[in-house]
C-alpha cells in the first residue's frame, strides 16, 4: 500500500531533499510552504507524487482548512515531517529584535504544535510516525543563539513528551538534531547575505539536505516496533566548542 508523508516548508533545504526522497521511494508527498513558485516546481519535477499545499505555518488559524482541503489521495498522511523553521540574525538577546524572534517561536513552535495536534487523530488511527527536525542546539549553547535554540529545545522535549501521550497507539516519534547543513538556511537568518553563509561553510564538509533526508526516510521505514527517541547528527569536521570565560582586562 502507498503510504503518504506531510513535509512542512517543503521548498527549500531539508524540506525540498525530503520530498525528492521520499517520492523517489514511491510515497506520496504533500509539502507545504508559503512560496507557490516553489511548491510549483517541486510539482513539475515530482509528478503526481507531490501535493504543494500553500500553507504559512504561523496561521495557526488556516491549518486545519488547508490540511482538509487535500484530495481523498494525498488526505491519509502516515509520517508527519515538521520541518518548517528558522532563526533570527545571531545577535545577543540583549540586542535582539523583538519581532524576529516571535516570528522564531511562532514558525518554530506555535505552527509545529498545531498542525501536529490536527493531523494527530489521522495517525493514531494509522499507527504512523512524527519526526521533528529539532538541532544540536537544543544541547550545545552558543552566543547569539537565545531564541532559536531555545525553540528547538522545545521540539526536543516537545518530541520525548509526545511519546508519552501517545503510549499504547502505535506511533512512534523521533526528535532529529542535526549539526552544520549547508542550505539556504544561514541565508534566510542573515537576510540575504551569501558572503556569510559561504563563510559559515568555507574549509569545511557540512552535511547536506540530502544527508538529513536519507535520515528521515531511514526512521519512517524502521520496522513498526522499534522507534529512534532521539538522533544527533554532525558532519565530522564540526564538534563541541569550549567553554567561555570572560577576564579582566580584556577587549573582547
Amino acid at each position: 500500500m502507498t503510504k503518504t508523508v506531510l513535509i512542512t516548508g517543503a521548498t527549500a533545504g531539508i524540506g525540498a531533499a525530503t520530498a525528492r526522497r521520499f517520492a523517489r521511494e514511491g510515497w506520496l508527498v504533500v509539502g507545504t510552504g508559503r512560496r507557490r513558485e516553489r511548491l510549483d516546481a517541486l510539482a513539475a519535477e515530482l509528478g503526481e507524487a507531490f501535493h504543494g499545499l500553500d500553507l504559512d505555518i504561523r496561521d495557526i488559524e488556516a491549518i486545519p482548512a488547508a490540511v482538509d482541503s487535500l484530495s481523498e489521495r494525498f488526505r491519509a498522511v502516515d509520517v508527519l515531517v515538521n520541518n518548517a523553521g528558522l532563526a533570527p540574525p545571531m545577535q545577543p538577546m540583549q540586542e535582539a529584535d523583538l519581532d524576529a524572534s516571535l516570528n522564531v517561536v511562532q514558525t518554530n513552535i506555535s505552527g509545529l504544535i498545531a498542525i501536529t495536534r490536527h493531523l494527530l487523530p489521522g495517525l493514531i488511527e494509522r499507527k504512523g510516525a512524527v519526526l521533528n527536525l529539532s538541532s544540536v542546539a537544543a544541547t550545545y549553547p552558543y552566543r547569539g543563539g537565545a531564541v532559536y535554540a531555545a525553540s528547538k529545545a522545545f521540539v526536543r522535549q516537545f518530541s520525548l513528551d509526545l511519546r508519552c501521550d501517545l503510549h499504547g497507539t502505535g506511533v512512534r516519534v523521533t526528535s532529529i538534531e542535526p549539526g552544520m547543513v549547508e542550505t539556504d538556511f544561514t541565508l534566510v537568518r542573515t537576510g540575504g547575505d551569501q558572503a556569510a553563509s559561504d563563510a559559515l561553510y568555507a574549509g569545511m564538509d557540512p552535511m547536506t539536505g540530502d544527508d538529513i533526508a536519507d535520515t528521515l526516510h531511514w526512521l519512517a521505514t524502521l520496522p513498526p516496533h522499534l522507534n529512534i527517541n532521539t538522533i544527533e547528527l554532525m558532519p565530522v569536521s564540526q564538534s563541541f566548542a569550549g567553554f567561555t570565560v570572560a577576564r579582566e582586562g580584556a577587549t573582547a
